[in-house]
């Protein structure tokens, strides 16, 4: 859990420093394992990145224990079964209201013991009371490079139209962490990937999803998951 060091209970600590600890042992040999929980919406491209990764061992003293969807019936949730990865729903069709629906996930991440929540394509906006309770335990992969092409409305390809329309040369996506704001969270990772002529939506968001998010979504929830990370008066620094 992301916690506020006090200064006055850790001298070296200055003051409106948030650190996110690593994983401590319990006894000698044991660890506690980390949950990841994995949000989605579609058909989990930037998930199976995570999988690949964790296959790969990079996440320590971590495992993504579930995937839970908005949607019913996404490939998301067969590349978890897949993997052996617990897949649930929380439909946002059967929740009458916004309130509701941010209720009923609230309620599954805290049933899933979730210790860490990484955003793949979910196209659901967290509620406030949500990023309070998980406030430095949420990271999204957005396909720009924030501050551009990002808020309200930007995401999938609406991205990659705004890019091609504005006429810019170089996108590429950024790790965040996840705040009140959308895609307002402290920067963790970016990569630039160039616009080239005569390029597609769908062509410019494949690259962007190869050249980077697929990348910086395993290397931010890994440097997660060793303590690496310190959020520190809205900036990110990697220790």
């Amino acid at each position: 859990m992301a916690v506020q060091v006090n200064a006055e209970r850790l001298p070296s600590a200055r003051r409106g420093e948030f650190i996110l600890p690593c994983l401590c042992a319990v006894k000698p040999g044991r660890t506690i394992m980390l949950n990841i929980v994995v949000l989605v919406s579609g058909g989990g491209t930037n998930l199976q990145a995570l999988i690949d990764a964790q296959k790969r061992g990079e996440f320590k003293d971590a495992c993504i224990s579930t995937v839970i969807s908005s949607r019913e019936g996404v490939y998301a949730l067969e590349r978890a079964q897949q993997a052996g990865i617990e897949g649930r729903v929380v439909a946002r069709r059967g929740c009458g209201s916004g309130e509701e629906y941010s209720r009923a996930l609230l309620a599954a991440l805290e049933e899933c013991r979730a210790g860490l929540v990484v955003l793949a394509g979910f196209l659901q906006i967290l509620s406030p009371e949500i990023t309070r309770a998980y406030a430095g335990r949420i990271i999204n992969v957005h396909p720009s490079l924030i501050p551009s092409f990002c808020g309200d409305g930007c995401y999938g390809l609406h991205v990659h139209e705004a890019v091609l329309k504005y006429g810019v040369k170089v996108t590429g996506a950024t790790v965040h962490f996840v705040n009140e704001v959308t895609d307002g969270g402290a920067i963790i990772l970016q990569k630039a990937v160039p616009v080239l002529e005569g390029d597609t939506p769908e062509a410019l968001q494949r690259r962007v999803m190869e050249q980077a998010e697929w990348e910086l979504l395993p290397q931010a929830v890994a440097l997660f998951c060793e303590g690496r990370l310190v959020l520190e008066d809205g900036r990110v620094r990697i220790k």
